[in-house]
């Protein structure tokens, strides 16, 4: 094994907690300066995992992750030796003054999640507004994401994005999401646990417009990474059985242009919106899925309301 390279000050005084290892060769870390360093750590492939971050990783005190044995498995790969503190939504008004105290000490902790980058759909945010607060530094470390790796291969528009994290479990609330964002002339990005992905995808369709352009991005970056492409109508169908295995990507396209939207598709989602609120809110939620004039979407719905009864 190599003990050390050449320009990076690598000799046998090196203490062996600053130290990493890739492949035979080991290396050793540069100093830190104090700060909260967020590191981004793979989503699958532990090959995609950055130099400046195991570096990173090597110089710190300590890193605070949300479970251990993830991030152990990531740290004996490369032969990383800094501790290790569970740091997560069920511990962390206990583990932040620990964190903090650190920080004032001079120390450099890293902040990782169990996979990608922290603060991504996590409540890791509320230490880092302490940690500024507090008045120290807080360091991106960036590397994999599961939302740009899903956009990038899924062949939908990327000039305008958003990403919206997990939807509602609810029904109710739920639609009323999915109304919102699908009024969004963007790329949308979502996170759904494989259980609740082909209901979850019926209800888009429902909601979003059954021509909706999407895709299934699953197991990204790992060995079964796959994308399924079609409308939310065909990979509704397509997910309405067994759920698969591994973590979910969603992305739906932008909504057509409102010349597009058929009166067949707005009478339909009137029919669907109807069901579960006035006709004043209705006619507004589906102006804003199909950009088609709420006055006339108003008095249809009145008509659909006078036939129901």
């Amino acid at each position: 094994m190599t003990k050390g390279i050449a320009g990076t000050g690598a000799g046998t005084d090196q203490p062996a907690t600053r130290r990493f290892i890739i492949g035979e060769h080991d290396f050793s870390a540069p100093r830190l300066e104090a700060g909260l360093y967020i590191v981004a750590t793979p989503i699958g492939n532990l090959g995609d995992i950055t130099v400046r971050a195991l570096e990173t990783l090597a110089a710190s005190a300590v890193i605070a992750c949300e479970d251990t044995r993830a991030t152990g498995t990531l740290t004996h790969r490369f032969g990383l030796k800094t501790p290790l503190m569970p740091y997560h939504e069920h511990n962390a008004d206990k583990q932040r003054p620990k964190i903090l105290a650190a920080l004032e000490k001079g120390e450099a902790v890293a902040l990782v999640s169990d996979a990608g980058t922290p603060l991504v759909s996590d409540p890791g945010y509320r230490l880092v507004r302490d940690v500024l607060e507090a008045g120290h530094k807080v360091v991106p470390i960036p590397g994999a994401s599961a939302p740009l790796a899903g956009l990038v291969g899924s062949g939908l528009p990327s000039d305008t994005v958003l990403f919206a994290g997990f939807l509602p479990q609810k029904g109710g609330p739920k639609k009323t999401r999915l109304a919102e964002l699908g009024a969004i002339p963007a790329t949308v990005i979502l996170f759904e646990s494989p259980r609740r992905l082909g209901a979850t995808l019926a209800t888009m369709s429902e909601i979003m417009g059954p021509a909706r352009e999407a895709v299934v991005a699953r197991e990204l970056t790992k060995r079964f990474e796959t994308f399924e492409r079609g409308t939310l109508a065909e990979l509704a169908e397509k997910f309405a059985g067994d759920p698969p295995k591994g973590e979910i990507v969603i992305l739906v396209g932008p909504p057509q242009d409102s010349q597009e939207a058929s009166e067949e598709d707005a009478e339909e989602l009137l029919r669907q919106a109807l069901t579960e609120m006035p006709v004043s809110a209705a006619a507004k939620q589906v102006a804003k899925q199909t950009g088609l004039d709420r006055n006339a979407l108003y008095k249809l719905a009145l008509d659909l309301k006078s036939d129901g009864n």
